[in-house]
């Protein structure tokens, strides 16, 4: 009786036990269920939502990018994308597959049936893109693909939006470009990114559990926001034309380690072009330019290398960078111009004739400091030292104002802190510490040396001389517009600080303006009908190559009433002078010369400019006797006819060349044409400017020149000549003479 008890109450006790194990099951799968009804419902209904459907992003059309002109920079173009259902093709059997990947395969360009296998291997997958981005006439094959083998359940093609860079080239390193996923990688394309993308649409399409659509009730579609358009500072014209300079003078110095340059909005800070050559193609950015892939192939590693994939990679980032905003130099003479700023705002320099002694050399601290001139200048007054780039001026005069006064002028002209541009991995200067700036460190900063700046900061710098003293913030995009043309932002131009006074602004641009049109070290500069103001430069590179230069050169123009300021900076010339005055100055006065004209500002010539202007011969071939003389006298240039009858059939100098306006004259065979008379050419080397000018105007020949653009200004001596001298060349045929430009040692 008592072991049936005992047996009774195990058995209740065991039944409780199980009970209440089933009780707190249930009512954790109550709590877990009311946890996943009411808290967890979105997240499982998506894991749900997932495995039935298919999402599809739908791009947003991505921004333009505009030029100041309204012209398109970047823009979108139609691509198309191919994708695969992998688990509809493992279900339609081995032979599917392999219709499929050679079929593709011998489509599209570059893709091979292996690869293509290899995506219909992911059956775990509902979709797999095969291809990103292809053109319309590929799309067209595949879509009759897909139609003739019955695979519209395997196989999609959908339109995309791709990026599109109309000029290819032009601005490569101000726009950036995007990725293969749309986002923007360097540049504005970069720096605007959330603006330009917009907002991604999806369209949603319903499968079953094999990869099967399901009908079209299942489908959805979510509209995408395009993307804003930028309007830009930037004017396609002054671009080409800065860009041109930069590759004449890559070329023609040598330039090891790149050339850069800036054409800036004096007075608001508005950057018009921006550029560094060698550049790349927008359109194609993962392949080498041409100078860096020459460089690769010199290097002879094999390809299949990870030296060779590592170099490429550091060739192809270096051509992606913006050297014009990320890196910094030492401006060398071209600081000059804030130091004689700085101490004519302090009244440390009162009268401009005040003159100084330099005997090539100047005693600061324990140190002998050489000017670049090793003779010394001699006496020379407080202008004459800026124009002759003098060292022991700039290190006398910033003494008398000290160490504290020229590191707060330093400062006030930006050149400690980055500019602020709307451009992505803008470089900050490098300076001597204010506790630690002394005597010495003063005498070489008062002209340019040990200190690095970016090109940017010191464009804008130079700017505020030319607009009255005013600090500006440099900026790329004007305004930005929604997809209605709506404005969502505009720039407003900022004003820093008021760093030097406009009359202290004013006396340093006659200063630098003397220096071009007269004998300074900026006179390759000159622009014929233009008060340019400039100083060129010519700097140190610290390391081991102790003969690396960068010559430069930064000026604005009209020096009355400044526009525009152009700085170009070579970066190590190899080829013959190392010089900014022969580097860079004559290819900052080409800018001038190309684009203050396209601005609107009219020239204004002197009487001895006026005489040795040049004019471009038109064509006259096919118009008649009369038509061609009305033609030419219009351009005021003299006519000869030789030959029987009335429509021009041959003439020299040829259609396009370009001649001396004075003198010039045009020989014009008419009819049947008569016998071509021709002279020999004289030897005119070693003459002066006018007196080969003369001699070759008295003989009936035009003349050309190349190289110094103040040649008559001075009347400097032809250095060289073609056609070579004793060269038989028909009546009106063109001489072209050759002046060097004038080196000045900095």
């Amino acid at each position: 009786m008592m072991k049936k008890r005992q047996f009774s109450a195990i058995t209740v006790k065991r039944s409780s036990v199980v009970a209440l194990f089933l009780v707190f099951v249930f009512a954790f799968l109550t709590v877990r269920i009311f946890f996943i009804q009411f808290f967890d419902f979105e997240r499982y209904q998506k894991k749900v939502f997932d495995q039935l459907t298919t999402e599809s992003t739908v791009r947003a059309a991505r921004g333009e990018i505009l030029d100041a002109a309204g012209r398109v920079l970047a823009t979108n173009r139609t691509a198309y994308r191919i994708s695969l259902y992998p688990a509809a093709i493992a279900k339609a059997g081995e032979s599917c597959a392999n219709t499929v990947a050679e079929g593709l395969s011998s489509l599209v360009t570059g893709l091979t049936s292996e690869k293509v296998m290899e995506h219909i291997s992911h059956t775990k997958e509902l979709s797999r893109t095969v291809v990103k981005s292809t053109d319309a006439e590929t799309a067209r094959q595949v879509l009759a693909f897909i139609a003739e083998e019955g695979l519209s359940d395997m196989l999609t093609v959908e339109a995309v939006s791709d990026r599109y860079y109309p000029y290819e080239s032009l601005a490569a390193q101000v726009l950036g470009f995007t990725g293969s996923d749309g986002q923007g990688l360097y540049g504005l394309e970069l720096q605007y990114n959330t603006a330009l993308s917009g907002v991604a649409g999806s369209y949603i399409t319903a499968r079953d559990s094999t990869g099967n659509r399901l009908p079209n009730r299942y489908e959805a579609y979510v509209p995408a926001t395009d993307g804003q358009t930028l309007h830009t500072t930037i004017d396609a014209y002054v671009q080409a034309v800065l860009e041109e300079q930069l590759e004449a003078t890559m070329i023609e110095s040598g330039a090891a380690n790149r050339v850069c340059g800036i054409v800036m909005n004096v007075n608001t800070g508005a950057v018009l072009a921006m550029a560094t050559a060698p550049t790349f193609d927008l359109n194609d950015p993962f392949t080498l330019n041409q100078y860096a892939e020459a460089e690769l192939k010199a290097l002879g590693l094999r390809e299949d290398s990870e030296e060779y994939a590592a170099t490429k990679r550091a060739l192809l980032l270096e051509s992606w960078s913006n050297k014009a905003v990320t890196e910094i130099y030492m401006p060398g003479s071209t600081f000059k111009a804030l130091t004689c700023s700085m101490v004519l705002e302090e009244d440390a320099v009162t009268n401009l004739e005040e003159r100084f002694f330099c005997s090539g050399a100047l005693a600061v601290a324990d140190r002998l400091i050489h000017c670049h001139k090793v003779g010394g200048h001699g006496s020379l007054t407080f202008t004459e030292g800026l124009q002759n780039s003098c060292n022991p001026v700039m290190m006398t005069i910033a003494a008398r104002i000290g160490t504290d006064c020229f590191y707060n002028y330093v400062k006030g002209f930006g050149l400690l802190e980055k500019t602020g541009i709307d451009l992505p991995g803008e470089g900050n200067s490098i300076f001597h510490a204010a506790s630690n700036f002394t005597a010495l460190d003063l005498a070489t900063a008062s002209f340019g040396q040990n200190f690095k700046v970016s090109v940017l900061q010191m464009i804008t710098a130079i700017s505020a001389v030319a607009n009255g003293g005013k600090l500006l913030t440099p900026y790329v995009v004007e305004r930005i517009t929604d997809a209605e043309g709506n404005a969502v932002w505009q720039h407003e131009t900022e004003v820093k600080r008021q760093v030097i006074s406009e009359e202290t602004a004013n006396t340093v641009k006659e200063i630098l303006a003397g220096g071009v049109a007269g004998d300074g070290g900026a006179k390759n500069a000159y622009v014929a009908g233009y008060r340019v103001a400039a100083k060129t430069g010519t700097s140190e590179k610290i390391g081991d190559d102790k003969s690396a230069r960068i010559g430069s050169c930064v000026g604005f123009a009209p020096a009355d009433d400044p526009e525009i300021a152009v700085i170009i900076v070579v970066d190590e010339p190899t080829d013959g002078s190392k010089y900014g005055s022969v580097v860079a100055a004559p290819y900052v006065g080409n800018v001038f010369e190309a684009v203050l004209p396209y601005l609107g500002v009219e020239p204004v010539y002197t009487e001895q400019e006026a005489e040795n202007l040049t004019v471009t011969v038109p064509d006259c071939t096919g118009l008649s006797a009369s038509e061609a003389e009305k033609l030419l006298a219009a351009g005021g240039i003299a006519v000869r006819l030789t030959g029987e009858g009335d429509t021009v059939v041959a003439q020299q100098p040829l259609a396009g060349s370009r001649i001396r306006k004075s003198g010039a004259n045009v020989v014009l065979t008419v009819g049947s044409g008569g016998a071509e008379t021709s002279r020999s050419v004289p030897n005119v080397v070693g003459l002066t400017a006018s007196q080969a000018n003369q001699l070759l105007i008295d003989q009936g020949f035009n003349v050309a020149v190349s190289g110094a653009k103040d040649y008559f200004m001075v009347d400097k001596t032809v250095t060289a000549q073609s056609p070579a001298a004793g060269t038989p060349l028909a009546q009106g045929g063109l001489v072209t003479l050759w002046f060097p430009y004038e080196q000045e040692e900095e």
